[in-house]
């Protein structure tokens, strides 16, 4: 039988069997969900230096990391999150994808906590002076900054966190040990780029454009 064959044969294509399968969520499960940032909640973002931003547009969805010193991303009130635009490489799929679909969802990593934070809402993109001033950094402002009116915040349970140990630093790789960032480009770009050159670059002008 084939992965296909197997796939057709136990595919779920409704909500009453996957239901019937997982069970209900508990009561802390929906309780812990709510339609602004509690001050518990504002905590956590305040703590947090790293989220994983997600997408959608017209060639499908997207997840771009995004990350700064902790409390980059600005809580401006209880309905409302700022998110500045950094320095990248400049295909902005995620900017395209809010212009297309105002939806995105947020989840929020805090190093050494097991809990992550996640939250959906609509992005708008804005470059107002004094929204773009709060985020200067160096004497830089980022680009633009995201403007995320939410709808749903909630923790998300450590178990994945736990699972992966994904804090613990016995089990982080030796980056050396995969393939270097200039070996994949030289190897994708059939030599148009030069792996060594672009490596050999590339710690000093990440340090140097990172605002």
């Amino acid at each position: 039988m084939t992965l296909t064959e197997i796939g057709v044969a136990h595919q779920i294509t409704d909500a009453k069997t996957l239901e019937a399968i997982y069970g209900l969520p508990s009561k802390s499960s929906i309780k812990k969900e709510v339609n602004y940032i509690h001050p518990y909640y504002k905590a956590l973002v305040e703590v947090s230096p790293f989220a994983v931003l997600a997408t959608n547009g017209p060639d499908g969805l997207d997840a771009s990391p995004r990350g700064d010193q902790a409390g980059f991303v600005h809580v401006y009130d209880d309905k409302t999150l700022l998110l500045p635009d950094r320095r990248g490489n400049n295909r902005i799929d995620s900017l395209r994808n809010i212009i297309h679909d105002p939806r995105v969802a947020l989840i929020f990593l805090i190093p050494g906590v097991g809990e992550t934070l996640r939250v959906n809402g609509k992005a708008k993109i804005t470059t107002d002076p004094g929204l773009m001033q709060r985020f200067v950094v160096n004497g830089k402002a980022p680009l633009s900054v995201l403007t995320i009116k939410v709808e749903r915040v909630f923790f998300q349970c450590s178990r994945a966190v736990v699972r992966s140990q994904l804090w613990d630093s016995d089990l982080h790789i030796d980056r050396s040990s995969l393939p270097s960032t200039g070996a994949i480009l030289e190897a994708l770009s059939h030599a148009e780029i030069d792996g060594a050159a672009y490596d050999a670059d590339l710690p000093e002008r990440v340090m140097r454009t990172l605002y």
